[in-house]
C-alpha cells in the first residue's frame, strides 16, 4: 500500500492524510452504502462534473494546481475499489484497474479509484490556464470537463474537523492534548502548492528535500497576520510522497492561542477554518 513507504515515525500523520481524502476509509463506506454488485454490471459510462473535481485537502471545487493531489466524485468510475501500489522508481500508475484520467492531455498518477471517487495528482508539467479533464473506464469515456489550473492552489489537511494535520519535530501528531507552543518549530502539511526546484515528476515519490517556485510569495497567516518570512524554515516537497507539501514554520513568542491558520500565495489563500492546536 501507498502509506507503506512513509517512514515509521510519521506513519500515523500519514494515515490521517489518507483518512482525509478517504482513501482506506471508502471502504467501509462502499461496504455500508454503495452496492458493488449492481456498479459491476451497470454499463453506462462513467459520469461526473466540474463541481465533483476538488482541491483533495479542502474537499471544495475551484483551481487547482500542477502536482495538487486531487479528488474526482462521480458514478460509473470503476468497477472496484483498488489503491494503488508504487512501482519500481518510486512512482504511481496512470492505470489502475483499467481506469485512467487525463488532465490537459496528460496522464495523470493514480491513488486510488472506486465506483465513486478517484485521487488523483494533476500531472506536474503543466502550466497554468483552462485544461480538460476526462477519466476512462475500461476504454469507455466519460463526459470532457473544464477545469482552471493556477500556479498555485494552496490547501491545508485537516482532522477531526478542523484541526491542521501537523506534527512536532519528534514526529507526534499536533492535537488539543499535545499542543504546540511558541518558539516551537512545527511541520505543517499542505497540498497545491506548485512547481519546485529542482524539478519533480509527475507522480514521483519524493526522495529528498525540493523547494516550492512559489517560495518568495508564500505567507503563513495566524489569524490573519502574516507570519515573519524568515520563520518559514521550507516550503517544499514531503520526502517519501508524492504530491504532498510540507512548511516547516517557527511559531511567533508569544503565539495566539488554537489560531486559525491559512497558507497564501499569490495565486490564493486557503480556507480559513483549520486551526493549529497551540497553548
Amino acid at each position: 500500500m501507498y502509506s507503506g513507504l512513509l517512514p515509521k515515525s510519521l506513519a500515523p500523520v500519514w494515515k490521517i492524510v489518507l483518512l482525509v481524502i478517504d482513501l482506506p476509509a471508502v471502504l467501509l463506506v462502499l461496504a455500508v452504502f454503495s452496492n458493488l454488485a449492481e456498479a459491476q454490471t451497470v454499463d453506462t459510462g462513467p459520469s461526473y462534473s466540474a463541481a465533483g473535481i476538488v482541491n483533495a485537502a479542502t474537499q471544495t471545487a475551484g483551481p487547482l494546481a500542477p502536482n495538487a493531489l486531487a479528488t474526482l466524485y462521480g458514478s460509473n468510475l470503476a468497477f472496484d475499489t483498488v489503491a494503488a501500489s508504487t512501482l519500481a522508481g518510486g512512482s504511481l500508475p496512470v492505470s489502475l484497474d483499467g481506469v485512467s484520467l487525463s488532465v490537459g492531455n496528460v496522464a495523470a498518477p493514480l491513488l486510488f479509484v472506486s465506483p465513486g471517487q478517484v485521487n488523483f495528482i494533476v500531472p506536474y508539467n503543466l502550466i497554468a490556464g483552462q485544461v480538460n479533464i476526462y477519466l476512462a473506464r475500461q476504454n469507455i469515456a466519460g463526459p470532457l470537463v473544464a477545469i482552471q489550473l493556477d500556479a498555485t492552489a494552496p490547501g491545508l489537511f485537516s482532522w477531526d474537523v478542523n484541526q491542521a494535520i501537523a506534527i512536532h519535530l519528534n514526529g507526534t501528531l499536533i492535537s488539543p492534548s499535545a499542543p504546540a507552543h511558541a518558539g516551537e518549530i512545527v511541520v505543517i502539511y499542505a497540498a497545491g502548492l506548485g512547481r519546485t526546484s529542482p524539478d519533480t515528476t509527475s507522480g514521483h515519490i519524493a526522495g529528498s528535500a525540493a523547494t516550492i517556485v512559489a517560495a518568495a510569495q508564500l505567507q503563513v497567516l495566524l489569524n490573519g497576520t502574516a507570519c515573519s518570512a524568515v520563520s518559514v524554515l521550507y516550503a517544499g516537497l514531503a520526502p517519501g510522497f508524492a504530491g504532498l507539501y510540507q512548511i516547516n514554520l517557527v511559531l511567533p513568542t508569544p503565539v495566539p492561542i488554537d489560531p486559525v491558520i491559512q497558507v497564501a500565495t499569490s495565486a490564493g489563500i486557503s480556507l480559513p477554518q483549520i486551526q493549529l492546536a497551540t497553548q
